[in-house]
């Protein structure tokens, strides 16, 4: 057992860093009946209802990826909506299309963000907001722009239903050309959060484990790291 704790040691410390950047290619991007309607609008542009759009999901949905792929087709560039407060509107309102990541989290950018809109509908440039909830429950104080913000059109994504989380993790075990079958898959699919962002983190830390001790990507080391960090690695052995 003593030899087994400087590997594990190891494997923890690499852990702590963050998954690779994933890919946000169209071609990444897996359909499912959660997220069609979504990808449908964002294919659709420039032919959309408005010149502003809204993209609601939970975390780990893919949000990000459709808005990569939107700001791809679109010639987009992308702004956090937390530095939306110190941003220069009027430059932003110029380019022709923009995407605003996390716009629910605007805090004290409500100003601009409302002059933004406005202005992107003067000049008839492209926006496209994701967010976690609906504007309603951005808790926004100014009225105006929740206003606009009611009228623009609105899509939802879900949260990944089974399949697209098991078609995810067979790709992430493709992509690092680590050989598992459909029974181990849906072992893990049924311990991990029904999140996109942690299959790519877990995949990417049962990889650093294998390769921290020397071992096979295996049940046994599936519920190791569910332990290490507070899963249900126990169950279902």
């Amino acid at each position: 057992m003593s030899s087994d704790k400087p590997a594990r040691t190891q494997w923890r410390q690499l852990g702590l860093d963050l998954a690779p950047a994933p890919h946000f290619r169209r071609e990444d991007f897996l359909v499912s009946p959660a997220n069609t309607a979504a990808l449908r609008l964002i294919e659709a542009w420039p032919a959309w209802p408005d010149h502003v759009l809204v993209l609601v999901g939970p975390p780990g949905a893919g949000k990000s990826h459709l808005a990569a792929i939107w700001a791809a087709r679109a010639a987009a560039d992308t702004v956090s909506g937390r530095l939306l407060e110190a941003a220069d509107v009027v430059a932003l309102a110029g380019r022709p299309a923009l995407v605003i990541e996390a716009a629910d989290g605007i805090g004290a950018g409500e100003a601009n963000l409302f002059h933004l809109l406005n202005l992107a509908r003067q000049q008839k440039s492209s926006l496209l907001l994701t967010a976690q909830q609906k504007p309603d429950a951005w808790g926004l104080a100014t009225a105006d722009l929740l206003s606009r913000l009611r009228l623009a059109p609105l899509v939802e994504i879900g949260a990944p239903d089974d399949d697209l989380l098991k078609m995810v993790l067979w790709k992430l075990f493709r992509d690092r050309q680590l050989v598992v079958d459909a029974a181990f898959v849906d072992f893990v699919a049924l311990h991990i959060d029904r999140s996109l962002d942690m299959a790519r983190y877990f995949v990417d830390l049962l990889d650093r484990a294998a390769l921290a001790q020397g071992r096979p990507v295996t049940r046994v080391l599936v519920r190791e790291v569910l332990r290490e960090f507070g899963g249900d690695g126990d169950e279902h052995a």
